[in-house]
């Protein structure tokens, strides 16, 4: 069904919609979105986005949806990295900084989500702050950044296979839990094929390292993800075949 997730009543009508052999929704995976910066004028994305997200949200609770998860993004963590990041790896208890009307959006999502959570206790809504996420096609790109550290250190030359990314969205649908809760989704390594701490003592060399960070240890953690949700990342560019 195409749906104009910024029209209320379109968007209430696609969550109580029942035909033969379809009698309700059980739970909503929410992607509809412009999917990142730039791709439109600022006011106009801004709008989009957040507007679409509350109706959805709202229209979800009205419907008697209590398992929600949406896509929330990396750049609430302060993509790009035009300002260094206050330590590495990024987690959950980072402190937001929304670099751009995408970011901003994103973030004033996650807060509706916690406002609403408050309003009604039983309510799930988990935001997965996806990574570059990337098809297996893609991949062939990822060569021509090594000579370049530079054309991805705006997110810390992190990334997410586009499967894990799925997986983690089955996870987060299956998970018994209640509230709001934002978890950052990324692959276990870099799009690089440098040592990450060689990238780092180039590029950041002022950012505090909490912990090993591994030969091509990814600087956004999984850890809270992994730990909750069981999130397991399996798919990485450094097995495929790229020529």
């Amino acid at each position: 069904m195409q749906v104009d997730f910024n029209d209320y009543g379109q968007t209430f009508e696609s969550l109580t919609f029942r035909d033969v052999g379809w009698d309700g929704v059980d739970a909503l995976v929410h992607l509809a979105a412009i999917p990142g910066p730039y791709l439109a004028p600022d006011a106009h994305l801004f709008r989009n986005n957040t507007t679409s997200t509350f109706n959805v949200f709202h229209a979800a609770r009205a419907a008697g949806i209590r398992n929600i998860v949406w896509a929330s993004s990396e750049t609430i963590l302060g993509v790009p990295f035009e300002t260094p990041p206050t330590y590495v790896p990024l987690d959950e208890e980072s402190p937001a900084v929304p670099n751009s009307a995408y970011a901003l959006g994103k973030l004033l999502e996650e807060q509706m989500a916690l406002q609403m959570c408050r309003w009604d206790c039983d309510l799930k809504m988990l935001g997965l702050r996806f990574s570059y996420v990337k098809e297996l096609d893609e991949y062939w790109q990822f060569p021509s950044l090594h000579e370049d550290p530079k054309l991805q250190d705006w997110n810390l030359w992190s990334y997410v296979d586009a499967r894990d990314a799925a997986q983690a969205v089955r996870l987060a649908l299956e998970v018994e839990l209640k509230g709001a809760h934002s978890f950052i989704i990324a692959s276990p390594d870099t799009v690089m094929s440098r040592s990450t701490a060689d990238l780092m003592n180039e590029h950041f060399p002022a950012v505090p390292v909490r912990g090993e960070l591994g030969e091509h240890g990814s600087l956004l953690s999984i850890e809270k993800a992994k730990g909750i949700l069981g999130y397991l990342p399996s798919h990485t560019w450094r097995d495929e075949k790229l020529d």
